[in-house]
């Protein structure tokens, strides 16, 4: 397949589409453990539906090739925004907790499988030389998406369904610009092909650092509003809790990811997981009567958890073969499904017995054990000579990586890519 002469505006529809989905998640992602939360629901129910939508997300990441191999990108992408539908539709009915946890699942579902689509249609619409920048701007969209959306729970009333009524608007309106996007469907990315002794040899640190980032990213990111909704916390500041988190991402993992390019990436994990530390502390004892020093405890958490996702991807191209950035992405896409629907179901578990501040102790206590894991490694094993390093690039934990998926399709396509 041929393609078209294509720049950054060529991709415009795809950021579009999934910058409004995101807006649509970060409503629900704020909504549904609010309204759990200060429901009648069992308390097991709002961690349940967090792990169900990272259970979810791992079911996406094994079906999502299939479908598109089966149909192709655009029809496969409408596929997924019929589930998001359908799961806002089934929320909208009344707090029916079995229901909603089924929700999020299929909303999980078809997250992952949105990812797929997205970032291997745009790692085959993009030229080398602007391929990181469309990359970035697209994570960049979507995560400030997420944080609109949250910001937009908070001024609407909590009662009643409008929350994913609106969910349903946004997600409708993602359709169009993918529906009219003229950009050609790229060739069905590659299989997932599980490889774990190939990444292990490749880079112990990397495997164990997504392994981390799954549970971290869905502990602080899940249980964050749960553990606000549970402590009184007035449903606008809520909103603006999530709001900024997202920004959090932003600030720490942009100066981070440059440290990273210029030192071992690894004594940058240490310092990253450090500071995860020292965040999730003072967020045991920050007042929820100062809302703005807990919002920027949470802020800087949260960016301190995604970033050690993003970081441990670099590391592990750094270290990986190009030939088998295929296997290493669909690997670490699974490993990262597989922890952040594990950690968060034990948590749920625990929460009865430990309280909701469960979710910080966990956090902490994984940033700790992988910092012990990556100061082991790092006194075993010498740094990536700096010239093999690839260029740090912004990525969230919140849409797991799957660029690579596409890689050999369009290596075949076009060799000079």
């Amino acid at each position: 397949m041929d393609r078209s002469p294509s720049s950054l505006m060529s991709i415009a529809s795809i950021v579009l589409s999934m910058t409004a989905v995101a807006i649509g998640n970060g409503m629900m992602l704020a909504y549904v453990p609010f309204v759990l939360t200060r429901s009648a629901a069992p308390d097991w129910v709002p961690g349940a539906a967090v792990t169900a939508i990272a259970f979810g997300g791992l079911l996406g990441c094994l079906m999502g090739g299939s479908l598109i191999r089966r149909v192709g990108h655009a029809r496969a992408f409408s596929c997924s925004m019929a589930l998001v539908i359908l799961a806002a539709l089934t929320i909208s009915l009344g707090v029916h907790p079995l229901l909603w946890v089924l929700a999020r699942g299929l909303y999980g579902v078809a997250a992952n499988m949105n990812f797929i689509i997205t970032q291997s249609w745009l790692n085959h619409a993009s030229e080398n030389h602007w391929r990181g920048r469309a990359m970035s701007l697209f994570y960049m969209a979507y995560v400030i998406g997420l944080g609109a959306g949250a910001w937009l729970f908070g001024q609407i009333p909590a009662e009643g369904n409008l929350a994913p009524i609106i969910t349903v608007f946004f997600t409708t309106v993602a359709i169009l610009p993918i529906g009219l996007t003229r950009l050609p469907n790229p060739p069905a990315p590659s299989r997932v092909s599980i490889d774990i002794p190939m990444v292990w040899r490749a880079s112990p640190v990397a495997f164990v650092g997504v392994l981390a980032s799954g549970g971290l990213s869905m502990l602080v990111q899940g249980f964050t509003p749960i553990y606000a909704a549970a402590n009184a916390v007035s449903q606008q500041d809520v909103a603006a809790l999530m709001f900024f988190m997202q920004f959090g991402l932003l600030f720490i993992q942009f100066p981070m990811g440059a440290l990273s390019d210029r030192t071992d990436r690894r004594i940058v994990l240490i310092v990253t997981c450090a500071l995860t530390i020292g965040a999730g502390l003072a967020a045991l004892v920050v007042s929820f009567d100062n809302p703005l020093l807990l919002m920027l405890v949470f802020a800087i958490f949260a960016g301190a958890v995604e970033t050690v996702y993003s970081i441990a991807n670099a590391h592990a191209n750094d270290r990986t073969d190009p030939a088998d950035f295929v296997p290493l992405a669909s690997t670490m896409l699974v490993a990262w499904s597989a922890t952040a629907t594990l950690v968060p179901m034990l948590v749920t578990l625990l929460t009865p017995a430990f309280g909701q501040q469960t979710f910080i102790y966990a956090t902490l206590a994984v940033a700790l054990l992988y910092a012990l894991f990556v100061l082991f490694r790092l006194r075993s094993r010498e740094r990536v000579p700096p010239e093999l390093c690839e260029t740090f690039e912004f990525r969230s934990a919140q849409v797991p990586n799957a660029t690579a998926l596409a890689a050999t399709e369009v290596r075949a396509v076009s060799p000079d890519l």
